[in-house]
């Protein structure tokens, strides 16, 4: 779970690992994934306003290589 605030126009300005996978590699992962997105601001009467949201990640593993070195051991 990662805690993000979204700024007025939709930006990830802070991103922050609410509750730990347990593996260090999947939460910086998900950190670097979230810091990209683009969100739908909070609205106010009417207006684009900042704020924090919670946003559960999930990891599915599979037996593909996706991207990068394989970890060692594996």
């Amino acid at each position: 779970m990662v805690t993000v605030e979204v700024t007025a126009d939709g930006a990830a300005q802070s991103v922050v690992v609410q509750r730990s996978s347990g593996y260090p590699v999947l939460d910086s992962a998900a950190l670097d994934a979230v810091r990209n997105w683009r969100f739908t601001p909070a609205q106010a009467r009417r207006s684009s306003v900042r704020a924090a949201v919670q946003v559960p990640i999930r990891f599915r593993l599979t037996g593909e290589q996706v991207a990068g070195d394989a970890l060692p051991g594996m």
